[in-house]
Parts: C-alpha cells; sequence; structure tokens
C-alpha cells in the first residue's frame, strides 16, 4: 500500500507506486481536491440536454446524435447553445501559436515511445484510478471484443490534435474532435446519473463522485501530457528539454480548454508536474474492477494493429512502464527473463533513435513528416485502423441491465505479422553484437600484446 498524504510545506519526500518527488506548496492532498469530483462541465449538460429535444435525420433517440453538428446548426437559437459555440470558437489570448506547433514535432519526434507510455502507462496504469474505472466498466467501452476500436479512437483524436496548427484553430479537426470528446463526456455523465436516479445502487454519487468530474477531466488531460513526459518517457530512458516540455503542456493545457476541463493546472510546467504528483497519491487506489479492465485492455490488444504484440511483451511493457507495485495491483503477470530481455531492447533500439535523429535536423523534419503521414494513414485503414474517422457518437451506452464490464476470454489468435518485437529483437541483436566485438576485440588485443595486458587492463579500470 501506498504511505499516507504527506503534510502540507516544502521538502517532504514522497515516494508513490515506484515514482519518487518532493511535496512542495505547488501539491494538493487528497482533502483540497475532493470538491473537484463534485463539480463538472455544466455548460456541456444543458446544451446537450436542449440538444436532445432538437430532432435529428441520424436518430430522434437521446444521446445518439451528432450532437456537434446539431450545436454548429442551431447556435444561434438558444443563449446556452450560443455560449458554448462563442467558447470553443475563440482561442485564448495565452496560445502561442509557434509553441503549438513545436509541441506538435515533439509528438512525431518521439512517437514511439510516446504512444508506448500512452498506452501501457496513461491507460493501463490508469486503471489503478478507484473512481474513473466506477464510470469507465459501466460504458461497457473497455470489453475484450471492444477495446482495440476504443483505443483507436483515442489515438485518432490524438493525432487530430498533433496534425498542424489549422487543426487546433477554432474549427480544426483537433479542436473539432475535442468538442465532440466533451459533448461525449457530457452524455456518459447525465446517463450514468439518471440510471442512479433510477436506482441509487447502480452508482453511488457521494462515493465516486460525479461521472468525468472536473477532477476526472484533469486527471484524463495530465496522462497525455505530464505523465507521458514525467514518467513514461524517462522509464524508457527519454528525457525532453526544458523547452520541449513546456511546449507539450501548453499544447494540453489547449486541448483541456476544448474540452471543458480546468485549464489552471496546466498553466505552466511546475505547476503540472505538481498536479500529476497530487493525482498520484489521492487518486490511486486500485482495485478489482481497475484489475478486470487492465487485463481487459492487454486481452483485447493482443496481436492487434498497429502494434502486434504478444500478451507476453504488454505485461513486460506495461510492468516497465507502471513499476512493480501498481502492476501488481493490478494483476499483470510477472514476465519471463525472455520478455524482460526484449523490452530492454526494445527501449534500447527507440532510446537510440531519440538520441540521434533528432540531432540531425534534416532527418529530424524526415522522420516527423513521415511518421505524421503513417499515423494517420494507419488509422484510416480499412483492415488495421477504424476505416473511416470516428465522431465519437455515444455507442457504449450504460444500462440497467449491464451494470458493469466483465473480465473477457483470451481469443485464439493468429499470428498475422511482425510488429514492435520484431524491433525489440533488432535492438538486442545491436546490443549482444556490440557487446561481443567489443569482448572480443580487448581478448585479441591482451592475447597479440600480452606485454600492454596490465597497462589495458587499467586502462579499463579508469
Amino acid at each position: 500500500m501506498s504511505p499516507l498524504t504527506p503534510s502540507h510545506g516544502n521538502g517532504t519526500e514522497c515516494h508513490y507506486w515506484g515514482y519518487s518527488f518532493y511535496w512542495t506548496s505547488e501539491h494538493h492532498s487528497k482533502e483540497e481536491l475532493w470538491h473537484m469530483v463534485h463539480t463538472y462541465d455544466a455548460l456541456a449538460d444543458e446544451c446537450v440536454q436542449i440538444l436532445n429535444k432538437i430532432p435529428s435525420g441520424d436518430s430522434d433517440k437521446p444521446f445518439r446524435k451528432d450532437f456537434y453538428g446539431l450545436l454548429k446548426e442551431h447556435a444561434d437559437e438558444d443563449p446556452k447553445l450560443k455560449e458554448l459555440w462563442t467558447q470553443i470558437n475563440t482561442f485564448p489570448e495565452w496560445v502561442d501559436w509557434g509553441q503549438i506547433e513545436r509541441a506538435q514535432n515533439t509528438f512525431y519526434r518521439y512517437g514511439l515511445p510516446i504512444l508506448n507510455a500512452l498506452s501501457f502507462e496513461s491507460l493501463l496504469g490508469g486503471m489503478g484510478s478507484q473512481r474513473v474505472v466506477e464510470t469507465l466498466t459501466r460504458t461497457g467501452g473497455f470489453g475484450v471484443k471492444v477495446v482495440h476500436r476504443r483505443l483507436l479512437e483515442t489515438l485518432q483524436h490524438i493525432l487530430q490534435v498533433n496534425e498542424s496548427i489549422d487543426a487546433m484553430r477554432p474549427g480544426g479537426e483537433g479542436s473539432v474532435s475535442s468538442v465532440r470528446v466533451r459533448l461525449l463526456h457530457s452524455c456518459v455523465r447525465q446517463k450514468i446519473l439518471g440510471l442512479a436516479d433510477e436506482q441509487p445502487e447502480y452508482y453511488d454519487v457521494a462515493k465516486h463522485g460525479v461521472p468525468v468530474s472536473d477532477l476526472d477531466c484533469i486527471g484524463t488531460i495530465s496522462t497525455f501530457c505530464s505523465t507521458v513526459v514525467w514518467m513514461g518517457l524517462p522509464r524508457q530512458g527519454i528525457y525532453l528539454r526544458e523547452a520541449e516540455i513546456a511546449d507539450y503542456i501548453a499544447l494540453w493545457r489547449l486541448v483541456a480548454y476544448y474540452m471543458g476541463t480546468p485549464i489552471e493546472p496546466f498553466e505552466n510546467p511546475t505547476r503540472a508536474k505538481a498536479w500529476m504528483e497530487s493525482l498520484l497519491v489521492s487518486e490511486f487506489h486500485p482495485t478489482d474492477t481497475g484489475q478486470v479492465l487492465a487485463q481487459n485492455i492487454i486481452l483485447g490488444l493482443e496481436n492487434t494493429a498497429p502494434a502486434y504484440a504478444s500478451k507476453g511483451f504488454m505485461e513486460a511493457m506495461g510492468r516497465l512502464l507502471n513499476g512493480e507495485q501498481l502492476s501488481d495491483e493490478l494483476g499483470l503477470p510477472h514476465t519471463g527473463l525472455y520478455y524482460r530481455l526484449l523490452i530492454w531492447g526494445y527501449c534500447f533500439w527507440i532510446w537510440g533513435m531519440a538520441m540521434v535523429i533528432p540531432k540531425i535536423g534534416f532527418l529530424d523534419r524526415f522522420a516527423i513528416s513521415q511518421r505524421r503521414k503513417r499515423f494517420r494513414r494507419m488509422i484510416r485503414d480499412e483492415k488495421v485502423g477504424l476505416g473511416g474517422e470516428s465522431k465519437f457518437d455515444f455507442k457504449y451506452i450504460p444500462t440497467l441491465r449491464r451494470r458493469t464490464t466483465r473480465l473477457g476470454q483470451r481469443r485464439s489468435i493468429k499470428i498475422e505479422r511482425r510488429g514492435v518485437e520484431f524491433l525489440a529483437q533488432l535492438g538486442l541483436f545491436v546490443v549482444f553484437g556490440a557487446t561481443a566485438t567489443l569482448v572480443l576485440g580487448l581478448v585479441f588485443a591482451m592475447y597479440e600484446f600480452p606485454t600492454s595486458s596490465p597497462r589495458l587492463l587499467n586502462a579499463i579500470r579508469v
């Protein structure tokens, strides 16, 4: 178990879930954060209620409409709709578009390790958040059969956010997808609260707070930026420069604005880091429900695009990125030596690419351009992606009949193609080859020049 929340003040050393930091006046205790589990995006809720009453050609059923399309079409017909439409079409004065562009390039510069962190730490490790999983388990979106598509939709949103400057201006695909997710969150919140009104035992608001509360949304944005920067990348051997960190946090601050999430926690890197650490202390208390969802993620992603990773490889990656304690609490099995070596080789490979390519200007620009094209092409592919672009419809609607998501069964999966494990094997080959060459070279030198062997040994020791 984690230690108790540290007392106020500066300099207290804290250790939570394999991560260490110092508690400062910027941090917030669980008691200080608790009120935010009962506050939420009220404007979006009011607008969804209004839009639900407007006839739609797509569907007349509540929560099954194109809410963004309806909002755009009817924005001038209601003061609340007008308020929301004006808000999402006016970017804040603090936005520096040059900074946004640099942040997007940072994403593609370290694309693979960032996606590793998002998948196996932000998402998988996020199942350790006790309150959040109580909402997720009721949507059904993390069942074994649907989790792959659910994660591809999340990847689509991330790619749209990082596409270009224009994508993040009002009306661009990144800002629009963020608003669509905002309206989806409102639908989830209202549906679960409505079911709780019918049967209070369905969802305990007093215990878990409002579904998709302000604190939940802050935690979500934090996992997409802060967790990646200060936990996910360093655990793969990659450390961003301070300027890159500031840019990346600024990008996700803008995303938070479009999504109706409080933006104060992301005003600067120092504050964003303190909020991440505060949430690590206050929100992570793994439960049986979190174990079910975490294991469903592994089962649902086994040998699927884009990674085509085996169950053992993903479990080893999860243990690396989340630490031993949290991995144990989430029920991730301990992996054998083979997969631990594979992860070591994999991290060596991506570390080498991250260290070399960004230092060579034309290679860096070429890599960013190619990754941007390849990632988007993959997400649109009919066989390995979504086959188009999701509008973030409310597909997984909670019901009183299906109260929680159950643990799925492992499927019989035929290996279709080599994936990330090939990179891991290549990394191991390079390391072992280089090591063997060095050792053989030293042995040869000592054998051919015995009189210089002591001198050589001394040099090696130095």
